[in-house]
């Protein structure tokens, strides 16, 4: 439905050139992203960061307006409402525009049809951690000890209903073993009560991670990717072991639908541009994701197809209805 909508869309906007024009001259008006996350977490300093250097390149104001809460829906239904004008974008992760579609049985938004495919931002992964001096050493070790006491190993993540909650369940049905999933309201507070000794370990994206890994109070067991990450070449990723499985969160511009193909053409070469500098990049990597401006439009829009196709099986087998 995406890659359909928006080749035809950008086909006409090719043949008109008021549109090319319209293009050209915005914004006319300062732009706001709509972000789902609180202040201080990795996906807002990623906007933040972008939002900065677009203000420079596109001589607007760029906004972040943080509107947090309710599993990304409180956000996501702001963004999907706002005017189609070129005005407001959605600054999306994966639970907005994908995974909450099969964890719901209704939303006030529709992920597919309310929105339109900007550009990729950033790849997130998630990490299999533990507290710096627990006795499990090593992703074998974790398992063994899964298997010889079904139930008793505890792994704390933000609930069974979230993307980390959900990942969780897949590594547990993956090995082929029984964890007590501990579930909190927030993965700050999961990785302070792993630190803690209060649960054996937690599955948690890894810019939430980084400043308790820099510290040394945290060791990283495993990433949910297929390969292992630049940076962390030493620890294994979940794929090695588990063929196919590559579980990670991400980041993607989006905005309501109806926005004009050709300011979507112009903020696809913009952001790509920006996440293809070099000190941009590195910006990121240094918050915790890794950042990729390699799609089009229509490459966005076949990716998250291929997402929801992906999930949809995942939580068949997880056993995840909506409710």
């Amino acid at each position: 439905m995406w890659r359909r909508h928006f080749t035809l869309g950008l086909t006409a906007a090719a043949l008109n050139p008021a549109a090319l024009v319209r293009a050209q001259t915005w914004p006319e008006r300062p732009v706001r992203f709509v972000l789902s996350q609180p202040p201080g977490s990795g996906p807002d300093a990623v906007a933040r960061l972008l939002a900065e250097r677009l203000s420079a390149l596109w001589g607007q104001a760029v906004w972040v307006e943080n509107k947090a809460g309710g599993q990304n829906i409180i956000g996501a239904q702001a963004a999907a409402h706002s005017s189609p004008d070129g005005t407001t974008f959605y600054f999306a992760t994966t639970a907005a525009l994908v995974t909450n579609a099969y964890l719901f049985k209704k939303l006030p938004y529709d992920p597919v049809r309310d929105f339109a495919p900007v550009a990729f931002v950033a790849r997130s992964p998630f990490g299999l951690l533990v507290e710096v001096n627990s006795p499990i050493r090593t992703l074998e070790d974790f398992v063994d000890r899964a298997r010889a006491a079904p139930g008793k190993l505890s792994l704390g993540n933000e609930g069974p209903r979230t993307f980390g909650g959900m990942i969780s369940r897949m590594l547990a049905a993956r090995e082929k073993v029984e964890l007590n999933q501990v579930a909190y309201a927030s993965v700050s507070v999961a990785v302070q009560d792993t630190v803690a000794g209060h649960v054996d370990a937690v599955l948690a994206d890894l810019p939430s991670t980084a400043a308790m890994l820099k510290a040394g109070r945290l060791r990283l067991l495993a990433v949910t990717t297929a390969k292992r990450l630049a940076g962390f070449e030493s620890v294994p990723a979940l794929g090695e072991t588990l063929p196919g499985f590559d579980m990670v969160g991400w980041f993607a511009i989006v905005a309501p639908a109806g926005i004009p193909a050709s300011i979507v053409q112009r903020v696809n070469r913009d952001v790509n541009a920006l996440l293809n500098d070099r000190d941009v990049a590195d910006r990121i990597a240094s918050i915790g994701p890794t950042a990729d401006g390699s799609m089009g439009v229509d490459q966005l829009a076949d990716m998250l197809r291929a997402e929801h196709a992906r999930w949809a099986t995942a939580t068949r087998e997880i056993g995840v209805l909506p409710e």
